[in-house]
């Protein structure tokens, strides 16, 4: 039992009634009052330390109750005081406070999501807009160019969207981990040719970048190092796939002119495991921002500086990224580099 829990303390309260009482029974004996004193005395000290007890119990509670209905109507500054009481109403008013908390953090990240969703959906369909109302005012042509300059803002619109829905079934939990075994070179290998072959596409086409996942440099070298070459592991191969996707893209464009970004591969501690790293060669990221480059929208202080190709990037690949390795009960962080940025990816193997 804790020395002051609910239960310690009303026990105290019989123990001290009880005392009280034969306290005065035993005055009443050696004294010869009439007992009918006593038994007043004996109530009214009990019913005054009673409720001394009693205001000690019921008055958190009121403000609990008072700080819960500000919060189911959407306040959630409110806190309840006594959260350091060392007994049940403490411990129960520090799950308020935390309650509240994380409601008012859901709050905010709530409004900054609707804010630059509508800000990154507002940005294409402006452009898109443009390029069709010149074509109707007949400041310009439908021929082809102007065509495939509205093609690309939708799709980019298209890409932005499905991210989108690509978070959101993360967050809700329904997208299913199809774990497998699988050789990580030729995989790897694989994903940095799409890689490749994907920014080469874009500047071929010589669009608008579109800030989903695909890069516009073609002069940044990117190096594989897998060590065993034989290395297995055990996961998803669709969502790893995001997860090495992105990180090379963000690499991509935070590298110098013919840079060189790395992807390490390296076996776990556990059966199946794997250790992953992207290093890339551009200006790398302040400690100080390390704790926020996988939030949504955060697109970093360093974007743009090195490649001179700044796309407008939504700052969903890296949260797309997390939420893969998280989906996978691994870890993802940034980790110190001499030069660059390294991002570490632990993925677990098979539980």
């Amino acid at each position: 039992m804790r020395p002051f829990s609910i239960k310690t303390k009303l026990g105290t309260l019989v123990v001290v009634s009880v005392f009280i009482t034969t306290g005065l029974l035993m005055i009443a004996v050696r004294t010869e009052t009439e007992l009918r004193f006593i038994t007043v005395f004996s109530v009214i000290a009990t019913l005054l330390i009673t409720q001394f007890v009693a205001h000690s119990l019921t008055a958190p509670l009121d403000e609990m109750n008072t700080v819960a209905r500000s919060i189911s109507h959407g306040d959630y500054t409110r806190r309840v005081r006594g959260a350091g009481r060392r007994d049940e109403l403490g411990d129960l008013a520090g799950t308020i406070n935390r309650m509240a908390d994380d409601l008012e953090a859901q709050d905010q990240h709530r409004k900054e999501l609707v804010a630059n969703v509508s800000h990154e959906l507002r940005t294409p369909i402006a452009a898109l807009r443009a390029v069709l109302e010149n074509v109707v005012d007949g400041v310009s042509e439908a021929d082809p160019e102007t065509m495939r300059t509205a093609l690309k803002q939708t799709e980019r619109l298209g890409r932005l969207v499905e991210t989108l829905l690509d978070l959101s079934r993360l967050d809700n939990g329904v997208v299913p981990l199809r774990a497998r075994r699988f050789e990580v070179w030729p995989y790897l290998s694989g994903v940095l040719k799409e890689a490749q072959l994907s920014g080469a596409a874009s500047v071929q086409r010589q669009g608008m970048p579109s800030g989903s996942g695909r890069h516009t440099r073609t002069d940044v070298h990117l190096h594989l190092d897998v060590s065993p070459p034989e290395l297995t592991a055990h996961a998803d191969a669709e969502r790893l796939h995001q997860v090495v996707a992105n990180l090379i893209d963000n690499a991509v464009k935070h590298s110098p002119p013919h840079g060189r970004v790395t992807v390490r591969a390296r076996r776990g501690p556990a059966p199946e495991s794997l250790d992953l790293e992207v290093l890339d060669e551009g200006p790398g990221i302040p400690e100080s921002e390390w704790h926020r480059v996988f939030e949504r929208f955060n697109r970093g202080t360093a974007a743009g500086k090195h490649g001179g190709d700044n796309d407008g990037g939504t700052g969903l690949g890296l949260a797309i990224a997390r939420w893969a390795v998280d989906l996978h009960g691994g870890r993802i962080g940034v980790a110190e580099s001499t030069r660059g940025c390294r991002i570490q990816v632990t993925l677990p193997g098979i539980p």
